[in-house]
């Protein structure tokens, strides 16, 4: 019997409706009371939460730092970090084969995992209650966090200095998908029909694999340290 009291007291918050946890915990491969809905609810939560405290708690800092900064607070690497902070690991219900292939160690497990509490709570009380949790549970990243310190990714500059060189901005597009449902590798192509270039970048998400291309793209241009 999973102890949810103590993960409640990590939690700082009470759930009038224990349920509501018990469902934020279980992954779908473990029946179909599971915790996507309120994953792409608490998604929205915190993305508002992060970007109003970031706007606030930063008033020199310009729309494009801010972004960087909400996208480093909300990225599946942060989160993951902070599942683990709180051990969620050990109460995350999984279907037998997530079980088997390590599934309550996966970030992307983790991190919904993490989305999915934050909708529970407001589910279970109200906005404040689910904004007042992001506060806690991201604390230590939201005081570390410097958005004019963020560099750009490799998209962003490319995106800037084919514009600043004229230049019509690049075409990315999935050549693959491969591995299983929780384990994908994604390749992508980055082309940049102006200069004639086109490089390819892979990773566990479309986004990673975009990142890679660009780079690599970058580097082709000589920009890559711009």
């Amino acid at each position: 019997m999973l102890d949810l009291k103590r993960l409640q007291r990590n939690l700082g918050y009470e759930f009038r409706d224990e349920s509501l946890l018990v469902q934020s915990l279980t992954h779908r491969s473990a029946g179909a009371r599971n915790n996507e809905r309120l994953e792409f609810l608490g998604d929205a939560i915190l993305g508002f939460e992060i970007a109003e405290n970031l706007y606030r708690e930063h008033p020199n800092a310009s729309e494009g730092e801010l972004s960087r900064a909400r996208a480093q607070l909300v990225k599946r690497e942060t989160l993951a970090a902070v599942a683990r902070r709180l051990e969620l690991g050990d109460y995350l219900v999984l279907g037998a084969g997530e079980l088997r292939s390590g599934g309550q160690s996966r970030d992307s497990i983790l991190s919904d995992a993490v989305e999915a509490i934050i909708a529970a709570v407001f589910v279970d009380a109200d906005m404040e209650s689910a904004r007042a949790l992001v506060r806690r549970i991201l604390r230590k990243e939201i005081l570390e966090i410097s958005p004019e310190a963020q560099p750009k990714d490799a998209k962003t500059r490319l995106q800037e200095y084919l514009q600043a060189q004229g230049k019509s901005l690049p075409v990315y597009q999935v050549v693959s998908i491969e591995g299983s449902a929780h384990e994908q590798r994604f390749v992508v192509e980055c082309r940049v029909e102006s200069l004639g270039v086109t490089e390819q970048g892979e990773g566990a998400s479309r986004r990673k694999a975009e990142q890679q291309a660009a780079y690599r793209a970058l580097a082709k241009t000589g920009a890559s340290d711009s």
